[in-house]
């Protein structure tokens, strides 16, 4: 997640498809997203929205297609990337030293997250959402435009959501981007949403 700013962050996906294997997860799709926007991505499990979300990190290629990302982009999914043996701050700041994150933006990240009573104890014993939380904290503190949160809310009691949810709305009046992927509606106020669904493949002859 590299430190980097867009005066002005967008994403544009024009008629893209994305392949895994042979299988073809999203087909002419299409996708404006502008400085300040909220964007709900939502659809059935395996329809493609952590696809979406990992293509649009640089995880993954596009087939066909034509993409435009202004701004960095900060991706939180299922995957933890987190030393389970070391205590939780050393464990995130391993992450921020090598993207060259100040060490202050770290702190208000656990501060904000109500993580600071937590950053000594080992990442192993930590519950799922406290797990969930310090992934967050990592996006928060790399404060680049664009966030890409997929499922953000598993795991978090309603303490925590609205703390998450804060964050987000902060991060868009600042003029950021923010796509959340989840099963579920946000608790929080979106621009818009979209759906993503599987392709319709040709019937055979």
């Amino acid at each position: 997640m590299p430190d980097s700013q867009a005066a002005s962050p967008a994403i544009n996906l024009d008629r893209i498809a994305i392949m895994r294997g042979s299988r073809v997860i999203l087909h002419d799709f299409n996708l404006e997203v502008e400085s300040g926007d909220l964007i709900w991505v939502r659809g059935a499990n395996g329809s493609g929205k952590s696809t979406l979300f990992r293509t649009l990190s640089g995880l993954l290629p596009v087939a066909s297609g034509k993409v435009r990302i202004d701004g960095a982009i900060a991706l939180c999914d299922d995957n933890l990337a987190l030393d389970l043996d070391q205590p939780l701050e050393k464990a995130i700041r391993f992450w921020t030293n090598f993207d060259g994150i100040a060490a202050s933006r770290l702190e208000a990240a656990l501060e904000t997250l109500d993580l600071v009573g937590l950053a000594e104890l080992p990442v192993r014993f930590l519950s799922a959402g406290q797990k969930r939380r310090g992934a967050l904290a990592r996006l928060l503190a790399s404060e680049v435009p664009i966030w890409l949160l997929d499922e953000p809310y598993n795991g978090l009691d309603q303490a925590n959501v609205a703390r998450l949810d804060s964050a987000i709305i902060r991060h868009t009046e600042k003029g950021g981007i923010a796509l959340i992927a989840s099963h579920i509606a946000p608790t929080v106020n979106v621009s818009r949403s979209i759906v993503i669904d599987r392709p319709k493949m040709p019937a055979a002859a």
